[in-house]
């Protein structure tokens, strides 16, 4: 089983930058594509961004393409997400997920951590 666990979050202003790690407990890494996901206090959890097994792949939800960047080192058992101009929208709780493939069953979740972002 995947343990996962999500660091990077905090408080920041409008337009300022967060990058997450999730690192992984697994050492077949490799072979699992990864996920963000975000909940915001009395919404759904939604989709942020995945990553294939290899990282030749990668997806975004509209609401961060071109602002969020997730990217995954095998050789470090993490993924990250690299957010850049921050809106108080994206204020949430961010998890970070694994799955057999990109487009798969999400069955390993990480803790989360908040991402706080003031105007």
């Amino acid at each position: 089983q995947v343990q996962l666990v999500e660091s990077g979050g905090g408080l920041v202003q409008a337009g300022d930058s967060l990058r997450l790690s999730c690192a992984a407990s697994e050492r077949t890494f490799s072979t699992y594509a990864m996920g963000w996901f975000r909940q915001a206090p009395g919404k759904e959890r939604e989709f942020v961004a995945a990553i294939s097994r290899n990282s030749a792949n990668s997806y975004y939800a509209d609401s961060v393409k071109g602002r969020f960047t997730i990217s995954k080192d095998n050789g470090r058992n993490t993924v990250y997400l690299q957010m850049n101009n921050l809106k108080p929208e994206d204020t949430a709780t961010y998890y970070c997920a694994a799955a057999s493939t990109i487009q798969g069953t999400y069955r390993y979740w990480g803790q989360g951590t908040q991402v706080t972002v003031s105007s």
